[in-house]
C-alpha cells in the first residue's frame, strides 16, 4: 500500500537546511503519513469521511502524535514513512478538548523521535517549520503570525491557538517545529483571512503544551481520565454578532430537543451569550456530560426556552478494533 503525496511544497517555500542549527532532514524524516479507513456506519463518517489522510510525528518509540480527526473511529490506520516503508498502526487515543490523537505503531519504526518543546515560548514573528510527509519537499518554511483564541463550530475551543503562514497545503497532523527543531504543535486547519482585500491562508496549530497534561492518560486509557464535557451535538457560527445553530449531529441532544437550524442562542441557564466561545464556556461550566443545559433561543422573532440533556460525545463513537 502506498500513500501518494497529494501536495508538493514549491521549492521556494521549503525550509533550507543551512538556515537552521539542527539536522533538518533527520527531524523531518520523523514526520510520517497517516491513512485511515473508517466504517461506513461510523458516527463521524458523514462529516469526516470514511477514508482520511494526513500526517503525524513520532514522539516516542513507536508512538505517533497526530490530529484526532484523522483516526477517530478508524478501523485500520497505516503509517507511511518518507522512504516508502509502511507500518500498520493502532488508534490509541483521542482527546476531544485539545484535538490531539495518538497512534501506536504495530511494527518497528527506525526513526528518531522528535523532542517535545514548549509552545508558550513561541512569539509572533518567530520562524518555524510546518512539516508533512516527504521531508523538505513536504515542509513549509513559515512564521507565527498570531496567538489567539479559536472557537470551532463543532463545540471546540482553544484559549490560545497558534496561527502560521504561509499555509501548508496538506495541513492535517503536520508537525510545527521551532527554530531549535523541537515539536511546538500539530496542524489542525487551514483558514482564510482577508487583509486589505487580499485573501491569505493560515494554518491553525494546536499548541504542544496542551499535550503534556493528558499524554499519560491517552497512552493508558485512550482518553483523558476525567469526566467528559457536556456535548450538545450542535454546529454553530457567529453571524451578525449572534451565535446561530447551523446544523446538528444525528440523534444528538440538540436534534432530539427539537432545535432548528437558524435558532439563535440567546442565553444559557439564564445568562446572556456574548460570543461562540462564551456560549461553550457557559455550557461547560454547568457540569459534566449528562447535565441538563437550559437554553433560551430566538426563533421567528420570539424567545423559546428548551432544556437539553447533554451527552458524552465519545459514547456515540465506534471503538478501535483490537489487534
Amino acid at each position: 500500500m502506498t500513500l501518494k503525496m497529494q501536495w508538493k511544497v514549491p521549492q521556494s517555500a521549503q525550509p533550507r537546511a543551512h538556515d537552521f542549527s539542527f539536522d533538518l532532514d533527520r527531524t523531518l524524516a520523523s514526520v510520517v503519513g497517516i491513512h485511515s479507513i473508517i466504517p461506513n456506519d461510523a458516527f463521524t463518517a458523514e462529516t469526516l469521511g470514511t477514508e482520511r489522510a494526513g500526517n503525524g510525528v513520532l514522539i516516542d518509540r513507536g508512538l505517533i502524535l497526530t490530529i484526532g480527526y484523522l483516526i477517530t473511529e478508524a478501523q485500520t490506520s497505516w503509517l507511511h514513512m518518507s522512504d516508502g516503508k509502511v507500518v500498520e498502526g493502532y488508534p490509541l487515543g483521542f482527546d476531544p478538548e485539545s484535538g490531539f490523537g495518538l497512534v501506536q505503531a504495530l511494527g518497528p519504526i527506525d526513526l528518531e523521535p522528535v523532542e517535545i518543546g514548549v509552545s508558550n515560548d513561541l512569539a509572533t514573528g518567530d520562524r518555524v517549520i510546518v512539516g508533512g510527509l516527504g521531508g523538505c519537499a513536504g515542509a513549509v518554511a513559515a512564521e507565527v503570525v498570531a496567538k489567539r483564541e479559536f472557537a470551532g463550530y463543532w463545540e471546540y475551543l482553544l484559549d490560545e491557538a497558534l496561527f502560521t503562514a504561509p499555509s501548508h497545503p496538506n495541513w492535517g497532523g503536520t508537525a510545527l517545529l521551532s527554530e531549535r527543531g523541537h515539536l511546538a504543535g500539530v496542524g489542525s486547519l487551514q483558514l482564510e483571512t482577508d487583509q486589505q482585500g487580499v485573501a491569505k491562508h493560515l494554518n491553525m496549530i494546536v499548541p504542544i503544551d496542551l499535550l503534556k497534561p493528558v499524554l499519560d492518560d491517552l497512552r493508558k486509557f485512550g482518553r483523558v481520565n476525567k469526566p467528559a464535557r457536556p456535548w450538545l451535538g450542535m454546529f454553530s457560527s457567529e453571524i451578525d454578532n449572534a451565535v446561530v445553530a447551523i446544523g446538528f449531529s444525528p440523534n444528538g441532544p440538540a436534534m432530539r430537543s427539537g432545535m432548528m437550524v437558524g435558532d439563535t442562542i440567546v442565553a444559557v441557564d439564564g445568562e446572556r451569550v456574548g460570543s461562540q466561545a462564551d456560549f461553550y464556556r457557559k455550557v461547560w461550566s454547568l457540569g459534566s456530560a449528562g447535565v441538563e443545559v437550559p437554553l433560551t433561543l430566538r426563533r421567528d422573532r420570539r424567545e423559546v426556552d428548551v432544556a437539553l440533556t447533554s451527552a458524552d460525545w465519545a459514547s456515540f463513537l465506534k471503538k478501535p478494533r483490537m489487534h
